[in-house]
């Protein structure tokens, strides 16, 4: 197939969830499914658990030869099995705020500063689910949006964190002080390490783009700043490793260990 072919057959299924964990979580989860389809003679191990779900929620399964999958799949790793999906459903920040209260708990977000590869933000979100973050809120413009390849990424998670995609960081930040919340950013051109600041109580963790960090208005809109100790003679670490070490020792905090 021409790389034009593959390119327009991406985009045809751009809306897909590939690999096994991260299907039965789909399924699991209550989502719409288009369709699931399967490599033909794949019916062993996690597969028969799908196909039993399925089956039981009247999903369409349709069995194809593995060369039809690999068409079909925008990664390496779709492990005989790929659903179609209807777009991802974005929530509202007042949904976010809505979680914590709910849960009676203090809100704890994380903002996404323009991170552009699909593979830190799948990253992140599931980091965030794993924390207990009750919302991600993502940027619509030079940022990635929640895709097949950050499903797979996030084996899962997208399913159970609230995402918000919103048009101006900015306001956004400005509308979650209204309600509150303090901002936290992260950027080396501060004195203070994460773990000397206090990052329990309403908070938001601000995490910057991959090649150039917090935008200077999102940086001025922060009611702190903090930054990760660096020993070595590289001096800036990856994304979604970032936010990982901020979230968890907020987490840290917040749970009083």
């Amino acid at each position: 197939m021409s790389k034009e072919n593959k390119k327009e057959q991406q985009k045809q299924y751009q809306d897909q969830v590939e690999g096994r964990n991260a299907v039965l979580e789909l399924l699991e989860s209550g989502r719409d499914i288009n369709k699931i389809f399967i490599s033909n003679g794949e019916k062993n191990g996690s597969i028969n658990k799908i196909l039993a779900i399925a089956k039981e929620k009247r999903i369409i399964v349709t069995e194809v030869n593995r060369k039809k999958l690999e068409e079909m799949a925008t990664s390496d790793n779709h492990q005989g099995v790929i659903a179609i999906v209807p777009p991802y459903e974005y929530c509202d920040i007042d949904d976010i705020l809505e979680c914590a209260k709910n849960k009676k708990e203090e809100p704890f977000i994380l903002i996404l500063d323009g991170i552009e590869d699909p593979h830190n933000l799948g990253a992140i979100i599931r980091t965030a689910e794993t924390a207990g973050i009750h919302g991600v809120i993502i940027p619509k413009r030079r940022a990635a949006c929640v895709n097949s390849t950050v499903a797979k990424v996030a084996a899962g998670a997208v399913e159970h964190v609230n995402i918000a995609r919103v048009n101006n960081i900015n306001e956004t930040i400005r509308y979650l002080k209204e309600k509150g919340v303090w901002i936290c950013g992260t950027d080396m051109d501060t004195k203070k390490y994460h773990y000397n600041q206090d990052l329990t109580g309403p908070l938001a963790i601000v995490i910057g783009s991959e090649g150039f960090g917090m935008g200077k208005l999102v940086k001025d809109n922060c009611d702190f700043i903090v930054k990760i100790p660096m020993k070595g003679k590289i001096t800036s670490l990856n994304a979604s490793v970032s936010a990982g070490i901020v979230i968890y020792e907020a987490l840290r905090q917040r749970d009083g260990l």
